[in-house]
């Protein structure tokens, strides 16, 4: 974490100092692309090795079926085994959903976990503990929202923990949060660690005519001289405020202003956000669909300097993305046309174009949702939350392409090797981005935790 002793030199946890700060400055803020702080990384002693400089979560809020995408079962009776059909993939021996041609051209560059498990057949909680890597300590009915009183999610982490770009933000989410029935489900903030590292919420469709990200939109920034007064009189009020106490609020003002004044002046963060600069043939390699565009935006992201970019597959019941992965009713049709296709074409345009541009091995991919679905279809042709076994994908960031980590039965019900916990997944993100799983953090009331109780599952990458 990161250590202010007055009676020894200034440092970060890793292990940059206040002489490694200023050859930042040298580089220039305009020149803090993510390959300039790759170069500038690789220069620094730092205690851990770091693998991945950037994260692309993709989540695929509903719950998606390990049994029709990633681990499909052909000898399974029909009512387990449904429709789809596996294929071969780049890798001999590895097999995918017909569905999934895409993903099975580039599987030479992927890992695909088929035994992950936890205990929460609940939307929000299992939604929490897949993004946090951590189970909630509250109860969590269908309605419950965000609070300060939970835990980190890791993108806030890295912000605090890396260094950072002083004209991106250090993590985004897009398009939006989810909350397919109201309020915003928890996990999708910084949680006890306060506003300044609360992501920038784009709230808009990459894929409309009328997308904005709001205030990095181009031509949206306030005129310089409107900025630099308001700057002086955030200063003057910060002044006055260290004659106040240190309340909770009054701790995070500061640092999410200040962040927000150098964001909107930062032409380097309006042209990240402006998907429109992008080729029309790229736009359609992506789908031109809202998590296409959203995924496309992402890579545009990290590609400007962002360190983690959280992409939601957007699902309101009863509205844009209807029920998402949460496949009750007319799974195979529903995943057929209008879940697996733009899935498809946007994971594998993702880390196609990642490898192309030479950002592949310093970007990690996930693409997970909350859980999986059961087994056995329900009388309405659905498949129901299934905690007990379902699979993830990873790609990049140090991950060795072209394996399967773990198994699961004959149907799909439960691993038979390896089982894989959120908490595993979440320490062997922040290991890949050189960051000690075992880091202490502090909540609300000064209690200290472990920023994640996991191992790190270095099966994964060498």
């Amino acid at each position: 974490m990161l250590r202010i002793d007055a009676h020894h030199t200034f440092q970060h946890c890793d292990g940059m100092t206040r002489r490694d700060w200023l050859r930042v400055g040298a580089l220039g803020v305009g020149s803090l692309t993510l390959p300039n702080l790759l170069r500038f990384e690789a220069s620094a002693d730092a205690p851990r090795r770091v693998r991945a400089r950037s994260v692309i979560m993709l989540f695929l809020s509903g719950g998606p079926s390990h049994l029709d995408m990633w681990d499909l079962k052909p000898d399974a009776p029909e009512e387990i085994r449904g429709t789809f059909r596996p294929i071969s993939t780049r890798v001999p021996g590895i097999q995918i959903s017909e569905h999934l041609p895409r993903m099975a051209g580039v599987m030479d560059k992927c890992a695909i976990v088929r035994s992950m498990q936890h205990a929460s057949g609940n939307h929000p909680a299992a939604t929490y503990w897949m993004m946090i890597g951590s189970p909630m300590a509250r109860l969590a009915p269908q309605v419950v929202t965000m609070s300060r009183e939970d835990r980190p999610h890791p993108g806030a982490v890295a912000t605090q923990l890396l260094p950072p770009n002083p004209r991106m933000p250090g993590w985004v989410m897009v398009p939006e949060a989810i909350s397919p029935v109201g309020p915003e489900r928890p996990g999708q903030h910084a949680g006890f660690l306060g506003a300044a590292f609360d992501p920038y919420r784009v709230n808009s469709d990459p894929n409309s005519d009328v997308y904005s990200p709001g205030s990095l939109a181009p031509g949206a920034g306030v005129d310089a001289s409107r900025l630099d007064a308001r700057r002086a009189l955030l200063h003057q009020v910060s002044q006055h405020a260290r004659h106040l106490d240190l309340t909770a609020p009054a701790q995070t003002l500061d640092p999410y202003y200040t962040r927000a004044f150098d964001l909107v002046s930062s032409p380097a963060a309006q042209r990240a956000f402006d998907i429109r600069a992008e080729p029309p043939n790229v736009r359609e390699r992506y789908g031109r669909h809202i998590f296409g565009q959203s995924t496309l935006l992402a890579r545009r992201l990290v590609e400007a300097g962002v360190r983690l970019v959280h992409v939601n597959w957007v699902r309101h019941d009863n509205g844009p993305g209807l029920q998402g992965y949460d496949s009750h009713r007319d799974h195979l049709e529903w995943a057929r046309t209008d879940l697996l296709p733009p899935t498809d074409r946007a994971v594998g345009a993702l880390i196609a174009d990642l490898a192309e541009r030479n950002l592949l091995d310093q970007t990690l991919v996930v693409v997970m949702g909350e859980f999986g679905r059961t087994p056995r279809f329900n009388v309405n042709g659905g498949r129901d939350h299934w905690p007990n076994c379902f699979s993830m994908m990873l790609a990049g960031g140090g991950i060795r392409g072209g394996q399967v980590l773990g198994a699961s039965d004959r149907i799909g019900a439960y691993p038979t090797t390896n089982p894989v916990s959120p908490q595993d997944v979440t320490a062997t993100l922040y290991d890949l981005l050189g960051i000690d799983p075992h880091t202490t953090i502090y909540d609300l009331t000064r209690r200290p935790l472990a920023l994640v109780e996991g191992t790190p599952v270095r099966g994964l990458y060498c």
